[in-house]
């Protein structure tokens, strides 16, 4: 699909690089239209032939998908100003949010709404800040192909349901298979086409592991993500800055401009990811919440050491 694709996106989705991009050479992206296109047809296929009984809850969700991708593919054409495209964002993430039993709850001292809303300002902060770690060769692989591993591995030992558990695989597949094409030096991006879908998925089945008690493997899988986004952009609102606009102060972008090759920031977090999936796997065992909290503070320490390793300059 990526190969079939590369011809029209050279036509009508060139990204040419500026003082933000860590490109250098006009290079195609909405190669996610292959990796999400691939995800929803084989996990669909494997859902109907093996869990008929789950087909109601994911087709939503796979409704969410299709649209935001669809928002998506039209910011790699053309770009959307902000509101609407965060409005339209939203109502993805609402669709899913708006998907939970009722009688399901993390916290359940919270009122409800006060949760769902929480959910809907995290889930829309969650499917952006994936796209905004989409920013290097190889990055949105490094982080996702760990944490759908580990969602994969949980699913066969525990009661995660099978729609996530099928996902979870054939999008871990599906990047898998956009490796030859997004390796260094890329011949295509995924564009906000695919870190856009991708984000929303990865948070339902996250959301789905927190809802089954495993609210600490949810968090320690994409700890690396949301600590470096979620830093930098209180960084840059300190300083004053529009965060909305692009830039190049992530932490996996000033590692490259610190003199750490995209090969090596990419292994980097690749590794740190599998430690963080290996912890997050682990953690579904104990039942004391020191040892769950013990294993989150590694979780931290580490990616505390790996944002300041990238920070450094040498």
């Amino acid at each position: 699909m990526t190969w079939a694709l590369r011809p029209l996106l050279l036509r009508y989705a060139l990204a040419r690089p500026n003082a933000r991009s860590s490109h250098k050479t006009p290079t195609p992206q909405g190669g996610g239209i292959a990796v999400i296109g691939a995800t929803l047809i084989v996990a669909g296929v494997l859902i109907a032939m093996f869990g008929a009984t789950e087909l109601k809850f994911p087709a939503t969700i796979f409704g969410a998908t299709l649209f935001i991708a669809a928002v998506g593919a039209i910011d790699d054409i053309k770009s959307v100003p902000v509101l609407p495209r965060l409005a339209m964002q939203a109502l993805a993430v609402g669709v899913v949010v708006l998907t939970i039993p009722t009688d399901q709850q993390c916290l359940p001292a919270v009122p409800l709404w006060l949760e769902r809303g929480i959910l809907l300002i995290g889930g829309l902060w969650f499917v952006n800040l994936v796209n905004f770690m989409d920013g290097l060769d190889l990055m949105t692989v490094a982080e996702t192909v760990p944490i759908v591993a580990a969602v994969l591995t949980l699913g066969l030992i525990s009661d995660l349901p099978p729609a996530n558990t099928f996902v979870a695989a054939t999008l871990g597949g599906a990047l898998l298979g956009f490796v030859p094409f997004n390796r260094p030096v890329a011949k295509v991006f995924l564009g906000d086409v695919g870190s856009l879908p991708i984000g929303l998925l990865l948070g339902w089945c996250l959301l789905e592991l927190a809802y089954r008690g495993y609210l600490t493997a949810a968090l320690l899988l994409p700890l690396y993500y949301l600590a470096d986004a979620t830093v930098t952009m209180l960084r840059r609102l300190i300083a004053g800055e529009r965060i909305w606009t692009a830039h190049r102060s992530h932490f996996y972008q000033r590692a490259t401009d610190n003199g750490i090759t995209v090969t090596g920031v990419v292994f980097t977090v690749f590794t740190l990811n599998i430690g963080l999936a290996v912890l997050a796997i682990a953690s579904i065992t104990p039942s004391s919440i020191t040892a769950k909290l013990s294993l989150l503070a590694t979780g931290a320490v580490a990616v505390a050491w790996v944002m300041f390793r990238f920070a450094r300059r040498r």
